[in-house]
């Protein structure tokens, strides 16, 4: 099955509920919804969530599965706090997470979904940056770079002399530490002072807008935008799909994940059905908001374990 770009317009950004349901979709049986399904959590697995919230619905009628953008931090939170059924992650939980969420007796399975490539971008119009070393990224990101290194030339005397505008993830994203944790050598050791969000969206504009911008975030938010922002080659290697499955674009490839809430998938069926749903449509879903899936044999062994 190939979704229409339109479709995938709309999954990627938009968050709009279809009301319709697309052939091909593998959909569990009708349910008689009493609740509603509750996800969170990171920007990076957003378009996955909203996309598979928006078909499980449209195959479903009644159901209802709200998607939130807290962040990979922020989503654990709430999650260990038991107010999610269901929280995505752009890294694995982290060990004072682990701590929270076993304080408050929330048990959970983690579950891959895809394969992102954190993509480095750039503005349209910018000639001279298309292709970045690791120790280039890092001599532009360390703490150590906070208010000393702020030009272009400074990173390689053959670019211009102007300022660098530098866009990120907050620290609330697992984007953010993956991203500091792959290219500084430490995860969250990155300079301050550059323009922060946890919406991707707004990460997107200011580099559209700059010509000496620089952003990075997950690659579904660049394939939609790639008529103004370009890919930085990291060390000579472009963030494709083709790329993440040959192996070949490292450091920057990782998995991304849901983390769903035990006893939400043995109380409630619906939360039963929308994971099966994700595990069954993952290899159609995915490529089609700008990410990699996992084989085929990997999502029917998670289902397995579910």
């Amino acid at each position: 099955m190939v979704l229409s770009r339109q479709k995938f317009n709309r999954y990627a950004l938009a968050g709009v509920v279809t009301t319709a349901v697309v052939a091909g979709i593998a959909a569990p049986s009708a349910l008689s919804q009493d609740s509603v399904i509750q996800v969170d959590g990171s920007s990076t697995v957003f378009p996955i969530s909203e996309a598979m919230a928006e078909e499980f619905m449209a195959a479903n009628r009644g159901s209802q599965v709200t998607v939130g953008v807290s962040g990979t931090g922020g989503g654990f939170q709430k999650f260990c706090a038991g107010e999610l059924d269901i929280t995505g992650a752009s890294r694995p939980i982290k060990q004072e997470e682990i701590d929270a969420c076993a304080a408050a007796g929330i048990e959970y399975i983690e579950v891959p979904v895809a394969t992102d490539a954190l993509t480095v971008v750039i503005n349209q119009d910018n000639t001279w940056a298309e292709e970045m070393t690791t120790e280039q990224l890092k001599m532009m990101w360390e703490p150590a770079a906070e208010g000393t290194v702020t030009r272009w030339s400074q990173i390689d005397s053959s670019w211009p002399n102007e300022p660098i505008g530098l866009f990120g993830p907050g620290t609330d994203s697992g984007t953010f530490d993956y991203f500091t944790d792959e290219i500084v050598g430490e995860s969250g050791a990155s300079r301050a002072d550059y323009t922060a969000s946890e919406d991707d969206n707004i990460l997107v504009l200011g580099v559209s807008r700059d010509v000496n911008a620089l952003g990075y975030f997950g690659l579904a938010y660049y394939l939609e935008n790639q008529d103004s922002l370009k890919a930085v080659a990291v060390d000579g290697v472009l963030p494709t799909p083709e790329n993440v499955e040959n192996g070949t674009y490292v450091p920057l490839s990782r998995p991304i994940f849901m983390y769903v809430k035990k006893s939400s998938l043995e109380d409630s069926a619906e939360v039963r059905s929308f994971m099966e749903f994700v595990l069954d449509n993952a290899s159609e879903i995915v490529p089609e908001v700008g990410y990699v899936p996992l084989s085929e044999q990997r999502y029917e062994s998670i289902l397995a374990e579910l």
